[in-house]
């Protein structure tokens, strides 16, 4: 009788472990391994309806964001994002804006409220958020020149942090480590 319980309690017990350990790791805390490798191309339809392909902006550093109107920290970081792309894109620096799980009209009006006017589109279905593992907003990932993410920034991101990584990303360094800001999490 002992051995018949034995073999599904040895097989649950683990299980529900593995479930309440998970359950308490900070998903912030997991670190990304797309930091230093290639990134996942993709084509993003703008609002204006025209297209962005990321193979098409080889040669320049790219500062792709994750974005919805509805989500607070994006809000607080909106002006500044685009002062700095302002400050930047003579610079050969590119800001890519990916608006994901927002309806158009509330993004658009998102961008007219806040001034924004580099490059920004809706990612349908969510495709290029998933390529990139995005899992709270915003994000933002730095790519350099030659097409490798060298950061990633969960949640929103300050002027210091910013330029310090678009300075580095100008120069082909990696970041060493992931930020982290307020976020909301999308899932």
């Amino acid at each position: 009788m002992w051995k018949k319980l034995l073999v599904p309690f040895g097989i649950i017990v683990p299980i529900v472990a593995l479930l309440a350990f998970g359950f308490t790791r900070e998903a912030r805390e997991i670190p990304s391994p797309i930091i230093g490798k290639q990134a996942p191309a993709f084509t993003l339809t703008l609002f204006d309806g025209g297209t962005v392909r990321l193979e098409e902006l080889r040669g320049k550093v790219v500062f792709l964001n994750f974005w919805a109107s509805w989500c607070p920290p994006c809000r607080a970081e909106a002006r500044m994002l685009e002062a700095a792309w302002q400050a930047y894109k003579d610079r050969d620096v590119v800001f890519v804006g990916a608006n994901i799980q927002d309806q158009d009209a509330n993004a658009r009006e998102f961008l007219k409220e806040f001034g924004v006017t580099y490059p920004n589109g809706v990612d349908r279905g969510s495709r290029i958020a998933i390529d990139y593992g995005v899992w709270g907003l915003p994000e933002t990932f730095i790519i350099d020149r030659n097409g490798r993410i060298t950061y990633k920034h969960v949640g929103g991101i300050g002027w210091p942090i910013l330029t310090t990584r678009l300075d580095e990303a100008l120069q082909g360094v990696a970041s060493a480590a992931e930020g982290k800001g307020d976020y909301r999490s999308i899932r």
